[in-house]
This record gives structure tokens, C-alpha cells and sequence, in this order.
């Protein structure tokens, strides 16, 4: 039976991948998009605005449309939304009128795309057969990681190699993952979420359990606990080292993400004999010293080395709360999985903000800004004593 959903789960692993090129190629062209169609970067940052808060529309209503729609087309859509919209960017600006238009079109096509995908893949990894759901939760997960590396390492050599100025062709190329991934989708199997003969539970069901509530204060934590701090790494090394902003992204958002994902690999590998409790606790104070490395300290280099510490501390925090969710909430089904990650992405969006807001009032201090952010891995330390408590007395 696993056997027989093998492909199902690299389809799903690859399915983060996709995930990674939505969020992270287009950040990697601003400056050209600036020289080639003379729209200042206050503009194109609005790009990515667009993008998470397309995606946490679609993480909103998909709870309504996915189960009526199903798995399949669902998921299968989601790649065609994210190939045509990555198309979209080489066409639609010297297609229309005025180019940020066209670039904006481009991106909430793909941003449907993203946000589907962040719904779906793990549901439909949770019900492929496994002997450990924590680990292969953890495992997948770290394909969002990965994908962040390797669309930076090979975008930067691509553009290394050829010029910058070819950068539709290398988009065109990114096209190709999402078109052979939905391909794949339309022919693996794909289980059903819930065991026949039962329903899964209704958005007032959800509601009304403390239980949900708990889980979705933890996933929020997990989403702004990471990019509290993941936003602001390339600023911290090319601030603090003084090196060039290319050097910068690969000694501050690289070693994040790689560190990140080396941990969720980890738990994914060796998760069978390590208690999930345990291990998102120790990652959480480990998560509170990062925050303190990066705040408190007087040397850069420290605070760069805390950022990195960072990556590595939250890599189990959103995958094992999905974890933990379907484990509580067995028939939490569609609904369940697309509202927590509307919360991750709240969490996602709320984080850097909060910094941003107190760096602000400290006079541009960004490390006390950072340091406000630390209240994020702590309140996930209350939800996860909180969980236990609750499943206890269920």
C-alpha cells in the first residue's frame, strides 16, 4: 500500500518546490524590473503584497471549494495557475499598456497558484499511508527549504553565466516544474482525507473547539517566529559584515533557509524515535536564544551567527503543528488544514510587521525590533503546554 503512493509524495515534495519558485524568483528581479520598465521599487514591492495577500485569500475560501471540487483538480489547477502566471511575467508587461500592470496580473495568477498549493500538499501528504506521519510531515516541509536554495543558487548562476538580461528565458524554465508536476498530479493516487463513512468537521465544529484554537495560535507563532527574523538576515549581513547585497543574501537568507531545512530533514529522518512534544519545545527556547544572540549582542558577527541559529530553531514548528492537528483533529479534514495556514500566513505577515513597528519607534534600532519579536516563540511554548493540557481533559 505505501508503495503504492510513493510517486504521490514526490509529487508533493516536488509540489513545495513549486511553492518556493512562486515566492522567491520574482524578489530576485526587482532591480531589473526598475531599469528595464522604469517603475520605481516602491511600486514593484507592492508585487509581493499582492502575492501573500492573494494567497491568504485563497487559503480563506478554499476551505468552501476544495472538498466540493476535490483533491485532484484542485491540486492539478494549483500547478496550472502557477505555470501560467510564471509565463505570465515574460508576456503580459510588453503585452499591455503599462507593465506593472501586466507584472501584478502575472503574479496573483501564480499567487492562486501558491496559495492552493500551501493548502493542499499537506493534507494530501497526511493521507498517503506512512509509519510515521511526523516524520514524513517534517520531510516535506523541508522541500519548501530547499526549493528557496536552489531557486537562488541556480537563478544567481544563471544569471552569472548568461546576464541578467535573459532572465525571461530562466522564468520560461521555471515554467517546466509546475507543468511536469501537475502532469504527475492527474495520474498518482490521492486518498481520501477522511475514512469513508465519516465527515469531516464543519468551520462552526472548528470553531468551537479550544483545541482548534490553540493550534491556531501556535501556527501563527511558527509563521511569525520564522520571518520575524528570515526578512531582515540579508540586512543584518550586509549591515553588519559589510559585504555586497549578493554576498548578503547568501550569508543571511541562505544559511536561514538551509539551516531550516536541515531540520526539518532531521526530524524527517530520525522523527520515529524523538517525542514531537519535546522536540518543538527545545526548539522554541532554542528559537528564544537566537532572538537574544541577534538582539543583545555587541558583535555582528554574533548577531549573523543568530539569525542562522534562527533558521534551525523554527524548522519543526510549522510542520509539526500540521502534525500535531491531524493528530488532535482527526476528521478536522479540508477546512482545518486551509485555516491553519491562513494563520501561519497571518503569522507570516504579522511578524515581520511587529518588527518593523517597534524598530521604528526604537529610531531605526532593528535589534530591538527583533528583540519585541522573541514574545512569538514563547506564546508557541504556552500553546504547546497548552495542547497537552487540553487533549488531557478532551
Amino acid at each position: 500500500m505505501k508503495d503504492k503512493y510513493q510517486n504521490t509524495m514526490y509529487a508533493c515534495f516536488v509540489g513545495y518546490i513549486v511553492q518556493a519558485i512562486v515566492n522567491n524568483f520574482v524578489p530576485l528581479l526587482f532591480l531589473t524590473f526598475e531599469s528595464s520598465y522604469g517603475i520605481p521599487l516602491s511600486q514593484i514591492t507592492m508585487l509581493i503584497t499582492f502575492n501573500f495577500g492573494i494567497q491568504l485569500l485563497v487559503d480563506l475560501l478554499s476551505a468552501k471549494f476544495v472538498d466540493k471540487i476535490g483533491y485532484r483538480v484542485s491540486i492539478v489547477m494549483a500547478h496550472i495557475f502557477a505555470a501560467l502566471g510564471l509565463a505570465g511575467l515574460v508576456v503580459l508587461p510588453d503585452l499591455l499598456p503599462n507593465a506593472f500592470a501586466g507584472l501584478l496580473i502575472a503574479v496573483v495568477i501564480y499567487a492562486i497558484g501558491g496559495g492552493l498549493i500551501e493548502v493542499l500538499i499537506s493534507p494530501i501528504m497526511e493521507s498517503c499511508p506512512s509509519e510515521n506521519k511526523e516524520k514524513a510531515m517534517s520531510l516535506l516541509h523541508s522541500f519548501y527549504c530547499w526549493g528557496h536554495v536552489g531557486v537562488v543558487l541556480l537563478s544567481t548562476l544563471f544569471f552569472w553565466f548568461f546576464g541578467i538580461a535573459d532572465w525571461k528565458i530562466l522564468a520560461l524554465l521555471w515554467v517546466i516544474i509546475p507543468v511536469c508536476n501537475g502532469i504527475l498530479f492527474c495520474k498518482v493516487p490521492i486518498a481520501p482525507l477522511i475514512e469513508e463513512g465519516e465527515i469531516g468537521m464543519s468551520l462552526w465544529e472548528l470553531c468551537k473547539n479550544r483545541i482548534f484554537w490553540i493550534l491556531m495560535l501556535m501556527m501563527m507563532c511558527a509563521g511569525a517566529s520564522e520571518q520575524a527574523v528570515s526578512q531582515w538576515a540579508s540586512t543584518f549581513a550586509e549591515q553588519g559584515l559589510g559585504v555586497s547585497k549578493a554576498i548578503g543574501d547568501l550569508a543571511g537568507p541562505m544559511s536561514f533557509a538551509i539551516l531550516m531545512g536541515s531540520a526539518r530533514a532531521f526530524y524527517g529522518k530520525f522523527g520515529d524515535r524523538i517525542d514531537l512534544d519535546k522536540f518543538m519545545q527545545a526548539s522554541s527556547l532554542l528559537c528564544i536564544v537566537s532572538y537574544l544572540c541577534i538582539s543583545l549582542s555587541p558583535s555582528p558577527l554574533f548577531s549573523l551567527i543568530g539569525c542562522s541559529l534562527c533558521g534551525l530553531s523554527v524548522g519543526i514548528m510549522w510542520p509539526g503543528t500540521f502534525s500535531k492537528a491531524s493528530a488532535a483533529l482527526r476528521n478536522g479534514g479540508t477546512a482545518m488544514f486551509a485555516l491553519l495556514a491562513l494563520a501561519g500566513d497571518v503569522g507570516c505577515s504579522g511578524g515581520p510587521t511587529l518588527v518593523g513597528f517597534v524598530t521604528g519607534l526604537a529610531s531605526d534600532d532593528l535589534k530591538k525590533g527583533i528583540l519585541a519579536g522573541i514574545i512569538f516563540p514563547i506564546l508557541l511554548i504556552v500553546g504547546i503546554v497548552s495542547l497537552k493540557k487540553a487533549k488531557r481533559y478532551a
